[in-house]
């Protein structure tokens, strides 16, 4: 057992339960009845010709007493072994008072309003205020946090009407992805009748006269079914204002219930966009619907999935489509219409903006330009062409910085076609976000509003280090530290990855990790295969069979973070949630020496068994199925749940999921943590294994500050008792 441990037992109650039964806090947590059990079942699956055991698939039944006592007693022991913990309050109070800066998100415009996501520092959710000026204090538009005493109702999703009257907004309770919309009037401040429910992984389009807007939903799960049932069949429908939702029209179906559905209408309101995917999968077909028809007839844009597409301007009857068509890192081309409605095919379109050694994220049509948000070496770049592909200019930024918006609730860059004045957000490791006006005539780049957070950068650096993966690939590392650490072998280390879904990681503010820093740790950010940051070939370099390359990407940070003589394994704690957990898990198995501590959160851990759950079945695009022979080798390989070691010394683990997660069930983090402490339990060394299950919370998305600030006080409490 490790030292820390012992500590932390001599400070723990004198007594703690599990079920009914009493134990002396000074136990070793590996001794045989020290972890809560749960006795096996017989469940056992035939792979191919292979005989898979899932001796505790019970416990994916959230309502199943046996998992409910289970969790109980997870948590007791939990929150007792990291409520002894001497920092854990220290750090829970600097955390709370670092939490309070004031933050903004991009105002957007509609019609002469201005509308931002707003957080004084003390509301569990943003709020959404409506302005006359972008930098106009303004006045409250609607405020979640009125709708419950916890803060576990959220906005999740949010379309302002193009004259600016109305506002379609999607309710979220206790972290799950269903949805419900409302419709508010931004002058009277009131809802209308209007009610959407049981909508899903969707936002709202408005039509041009904002009579009604378009929205994604699936069919209503069973009754009792709401956090495990799997989601299929979503389709695109059409709520008319005043009327009930059973009279809503479905405006597109795929003709696959894998194929998910997403859309959003053009600058201009003249074309509703349709972007079909299988599953997670980037690659899409576009349709488009004429707004000025009245048949809503879709017309096909791209009719296969070898690329990822989307439409980023329109102008009468040509479209600016944003792909990585012959362009891995993506380019610019434009599409031209024909006489009868329909649309050439993409190979005759005419290049606009070819591809670049830096990745094309996104592009925004204002002023009558393209501007054109980059990532080189994973931060942001900003560039500026005219609608025919010629350069206008290059917006500079204060170094290595993201641009997006502050919540994740807009486009990285706002602005309107026929307005020559944007604005935009940037963030980094050490600025919680500055609001930036710039004008593409004159150019001039004006602060509108500095970050607040509480941190001086200039005592921080960042830098980025290469690591070299096992087969040569480098592989980017950006490491935050105080200026004052030094490389002395000794520094505890908070190394964080995700690698997956083609989903970059650039450099972005967070409480915790400010607070690490502020105690002298250093937060090392991983750029690993499998993610966004560098094109096609980098996220495919990193899924289906390559998959065991991110895993191999991160071991060999933590082993370049040895090797710069920063610190050791046993000061080294890794992390990531959802795929990142997934990560954490593998790596866990493969490399318990390169680690001294590790937090997965909300993690996919049974690989086999993923895709019968809500929308796992969409990540074979990324991960493949176990159904498939070929497939089931890559992933029973790898599958954190069916690679538990008895054999390895595992250091102190934190596994953290929520009880509604209706995207990665809890049952993933359920199953892994039994079959971990089973093993630590009968080889009698390693540990603890702890797991933590919030209540009223889910993926991530929505959870209240007063959530965030516990969760994060135990994940830093953890660490540095974990790491010394």
């Amino acid at each position: 057992m490790p030292a820390w441990h012992h500590e932390i037992l001599t400070l723990c109650f004198k007594v703690w339960t599990v079920g009914s039964v009493y134990r002396d806090p000074m136990s070793s947590l590996n001794s045989p009845d020290s972890y809560p059990s749960v006795e096996h079942g017989s469940a056992v699956d035939d792979f191919h010709g292979t005989l898979v055991a899932d001796p505790f698939r019970i416990l994916e039944d959230a309502d199943d007493p046996v998992t409910q006592s289970f969790v109980a007693d997870q948590n007791l022991l939990s929150r007792a072994t990291l409520d002894a913990i001497a920092t854990r309050e220290s750090i829970r109070s600097r955390l709370a008072e670092k939490w309070t800066y004031p933050q903004a998100g991009v105002p957007f415009s509609r019609r002469g309003r201005w509308f931002q996501w707003r957080n004084s520092g003390q509301q569990n959710q943003p709020v959404l205020w409506v302005m006359s000026a972008p930098v106009d204090e303004g006045e409250v538009l609607l405020d979640p946090n009125e709708l419950s005493p916890d803060g576990t109702v959220a906005i999740g999703g949010l379309s302002v009407s193009p004259d600016g009257e109305l506002v379609a907004y999607a309710l979220s309770e206790a972290g799950s992805d269903w949805q419900t919309w409302r419709v508010r009037s931004v002058a009277t401040r009131e809802d209308l009748v209007d009610t959407v429910t049981w909508s899903k992984f969707s936002n709202a389009s408005w039509l041009p006269d904002a009579s009604g807007f378009f929205y994604g939903a699936p069919d209503r799960p069973d009754d009792g079914d709401e956090l495990s049932a799997q989601v299929r069949g979503l389709r695109i429908l059409l709520h008319r204002l005043g009327t009930a939702q059973e009279e809503d029209e479905v405006i597109f179906a795929p003709s696959e219930p894998d194929w998910l559905p997403d859309h959003s209408t053009t600058a201009d309101g003249r074309f509703l966009v349709i972007a079909v995917q299988r599953g997670t999968d980037p690659a899409n077909r576009l349709f488009v619907i004429d707004l000025s028809s009245p048949s809503m007839e879709a017309q096909v844009l791209t009719d296969t999935f070898e690329w990822a597409s989307s439409v980023v301007a329109s102008s009468g009857d040509a479209l600016w489509v944003l792909t990585d068509c012959g362009a891995d890192r993506r380019r610019i081309l434009r599409a031209e219409r024909r006489p009868d409605g329909s649309f050439t095919a993409i190979d005759t379109w005419s290049e606009v903006i070819g591809e670049q050694p830096a990745m094309l994220m996104s592009a925004v049509h204002c002023g009558n330009r393209l501007v054109c948000h980059y990532l080189a070496d994973a931060h942001s770049e900003l560039r500026v062409y005219r609608l025919d592909g010629s350069f206008d200019s290059e917006i500079s930024l204060p170094g290595v910085v993201t641009v997006g918006d502050a919540f994740d609730r807009g486009s990285d860059v706002s602005g309107d076609p026929d307005d020559a004045v944007i604005v935009f957000n940037t963030t980094s490791f050490l600025q919680s976000g500055t609001l930036w006006r710039h004008d593409l005539e004159s150019h001039e780049t004006t602060m509108l509003r500095a970050g607040e957070a509480d941190l001086d950068e200039s005592n921080y650096v960042t830098e980025l280090l290469m690591a070299t993966s096992a087969d040569g690939t480098r592989v980017p590392v950006f490491c935050s530290h105080r200026r004052d650490v030094e490389a002395n072998g000794e520094v505890p280390v908070w190394l964080y990855g995700y690698g997956g879904f083609n989903i970059p990681l650039t450099p972005s503010f967070s409480v915790p990790v400010a607070v690490w820093l502020e105690r002298g740790g250093v937060f090392a950010m991983a750029v690993l295969r499998g993610g966004g940051e560098y094109g096609t070939a980098w996220h495919d370099a990193g899924r289906l069979a390559n998959k065991q390359n991110v895993f191999d990407d991160f071991a060999a940070c933590a082993r370049l973070l040895v090797e710069t003589g920063w610190t050791r394994p046993e000061r080294i704690a890794i992390n990531g949630a959802s795929n990142g957990g997934l990560l954490v898990g593998a790596c866990l198995n493969q490399h318990p020496e390169l680690y001294g501590a590790a937090i997965a959160q909300v993690g996919v851990m049974d690989m086999l068994r993923f895709h019968r759950f809500t929308i796992g079945w969409a990540w074979a695009s990324d991960y493949g199925l176990a159904d498939d022979p070929e497939q089931f080798a890559w992933l029973i390989a790898y599958s954190p749940l069916h690679n538990v070691r008895s054999d390895a010394s595992y250091p102190p683990v934190l596994v953290m999921t929520g009880d509604h997660d209706d995207r990665v069930v809890p049952g993933h983090s359920l199953k892994y943590v039994a079959a971990l402490q089973e093993a630590v339990r009968e080889r009698g060394v390693g540990g603890p294994i702890l797991l933590r299950v919030a209540t009223s919370a889910g993926h991530g998305a929505g959870k209240p500050i007063a959530m965030r600030i516990d969760e994060a006080a135990d994940m830093l409490a953890f660490m540095e008792a974990s790491l010394g």
